[in-house]
């Protein structure tokens, strides 16, 4: 099989951009997209890997991206849903702006879905995709609080959504996987957390696992973190 495919969304910075550098290290053809087409552009050239701009917002964006994919590439082996918004630090659940949460609602729990339904038809003909939902052990169960509510429950929501995909998709050969990155010191977490690559690397894990991998299951660093 040609190298496979990968399309990193929200790629433009970050643990995002990480990934994509390291998943160009190990073969894999990427298309790094992001909502920004310049910015977009300028990360891919830096690392060399293909791009192209997407809002996980728009349905015609994402069905533009489809069509690009299809059309290059004829098939789809990696999906990377990493476009997130809003780690509200500064809302508590008590008093949170509801406009906040539906927007982060938006990019970080119905982007991903909107994502992976326009680009399923290209993930089964690889016979052996992964889907990969970048998480937060904010949207955990065993160690939430009452900080992060937009945040929090968005991602709590694609824990569902990764565990849902995982039982439908498993007889085609796809791999869904929610994966923690930890605290990384980006422009979302801030100083103090470890280095972009830890946590990109966490990421990438769960692109390399093998055929007989788990799938449904919520992982940092190769473990699995509970619900």
């Amino acid at each position: 099989m040609a190298d496979p495919v990968a399309v990193v969304t929200g790629g433009n910075r970050g643990i995002g951009r990480e990934v994509c550098r390291q998943l160009r290290g190990l073969g894999y053809r990427v298309v790094l997209t992001a909502r920004d087409a310049a910015k977009a552009e300028r990360a891919a050239e830096k690392i060399g890997v293909d791009h192209h701009p997407l809002d996980v917002t728009s349905d015609e964006s994402v069905r533009d991206l489809a069509a690009y994919v299809e059309q290059r590439y004829g098939r789809l082996d990696v999906l990377v849903n990493n476009a997130a918004i809003h780690y509200d630090s500064w809302q508590r659940a008590s008093s949170a702006d509801l406009g906040v949460v539906r927007e982060a609602m938006e990019t970080n729990f119905y982007g991903p879905w909107r994502t992976v339904l326009a680009l399923l038809p290209l993930l089964r003909r690889s016979g052996s995709a992964r889907v990969v939902n970048v998480s937060s052990e904010a949207a955990s169960f065993a160690s939430m609080g009452g900080g992060t509510p937009a945040y929090g429950t968005s991602k709590a929501a694609l824990n569902a959504l990764t565990v849902m995909l995982a039982a439908e998709l498993r007889r085609d050969g796809v791999l869904v996987n929610a994966i923690c990155p930890g605290w990384v010191a980006t422009d979302m977490g801030g100083p103090g957390g470890r280095p972009v690559g830890q946590g990109a690397a966490s990421v990438v894990w769960g692109v390399t696992l093998p055929d007989d991998g788990p799938t449904g299951g919520f992982f940092r660093d190769g473990k699995r973190i509970p619900w």
